[in-house]
């Protein structure tokens, strides 16, 4: 739900509302070292969350993420398992490295797409930190490759946990600030991760990881 669905409903302030809901966001997000490790396949993966570009960028064809006021988001994805995620300034070595090498154990198999900057990453440690680094081609119109082995080179289940925080953004929340966007990103990972939880035992889990976390107004103001 929205702040404003929240605050109608309830009957409290609009403030109050979005800082309370700010303060479950907070309190089930899961990140290295709280969590343990992503192990396996790993599918990682960026998208883009926000605004539009104007209409003179577009006039000009200039590039529509460049120009736009989309904010990127980061990926590491366990196939079966659990989903991190990371609201970066660029898509680029420095700000990806540290959130692959945190994340995931040394033995995993990396799958992503071919933008270089995971290539660069990975390639030079693949040999000695993880196990395999698999690409797959979208722009050749490759969207899984079997491999021989039996495994499938895919990076789908990471759209499909994109494709949920963005029908969120369009649907629930209609505008969410890059100041904030962590924590709407940390909500939508709980949801992912709980997801064979019923709401009983997923609320159980939210508790539990709400001990010894605290957010005050001051922190999101």
């Amino acid at each position: 739900m929205s702040a404003h669905q929240i605050h109608r409903t309830l009957g409290v302030t609009l403030k109050s509302a979005w800082f309370m809901m700010h303060r479950l966001r907070h309190a089930v997000a899961r990140k290295a070292p709280l969590g343990k490790l992503l192990q396996g396949v790993i599918e990682c993966d960026e998208t883009y969350v926000g605004g539009k570009p104007r209409l003179g960028d577009r006039l000009r064809g200039t590039g529509y993420r460049k120009d736009s006021n989309k904010v990127p988001v980061v990926a590491l994805l366990e196939r079966g398992g659990d989903v991190r995620t990371k609201v970066v300034a660029n898509v680029n070595q420095k700000n990806l490295r540290s959130f692959i090498d945190d994340n995931i154990v040394r033995d995993c198999v990396v799958n992503t797409d071919c933008n270089p900057v995971y290539k660069n990453i990975l390639y030079p440690i693949v040999k000695g930190r993880f196990g395999k680094h698999e690409m797959v081609d979208h722009k050749s119109g490759e969207y899984a490759r079997h491999n021989p082995d039996g495994t499938v080179a895919h990076i789908n289940t990471c759209e499909s946990f994109f494709s949920l925080i963005k029908r969120g953004v369009y649907g629930s929340f209609h505008h969410v600030s890059k100041e904030h966007l962590h924590r709407y990103c940390d909500e939508f990972g709980f949801r992912w991760n709980t997801r064979y939880l019923t709401d009983g035992e997923r609320m159980q889990e939210a508790v539990s990881m709400a001990e010894g976390r605290r957010l005050t107004y001051k922190q999101v103001n």
